[in-house]
């Protein structure tokens, strides 16, 4: 495999790229046996959570023992097809995701606001 050469280096990985990975596109009725089949191919896996949430489902954090393990899966798994469905691979990078979580409490926030005071959009329009 490949990520024997990377560790045998002094590779330097991008900052980017840590050992969870954010999945999405997945099958709603995949099992957890079946992701451990498709990411266990590149490596040692920690833990594998599958969203069952309306909002959550066809995701997954997929957590590697080690990073270059994780580096390999992204590398080889992004694009791949399961079920008819392309798979998107990505690193979890939670910066981004409390920079959702942030804009959806100021628009909820904003809303509660204009409910309040009777300020409406629609007026400025």
């Amino acid at each position: 495999m490949t990520s024997i050469s990377l560790r045998k280096g002094n590779t330097r990985l991008p900052p980017e790229v840590n050992r969870v990975l954010y999945v999405r596109n997945l099958p709603f009725n995949i099992s957890s046996e079946e992701m451990y089949d498709i990411f266990g191919k590149y490596g040692a896996i920690r833990q594998i959570r599958i969203g069952t949430n309306r909002d959550t489902r066809g995701t997954a954090f997929v957590v590697y023992e080690d990073i270059y393990d994780a580096k390999t899966a992204v590398d080889h798994l992004s694009g791949f097809n399961v079920a008819n469905r392309y798979l998107i691979v990505l690193y979890y990078q939670p910066t981004k995701m409390n920079k959702k979580v942030d804009q959806k409490k100021k628009e909820d926030e904003i809303s509660r606001m204009q409910e309040k005071y009777g300020v409406s959009t629609k007026d400025k329009q």
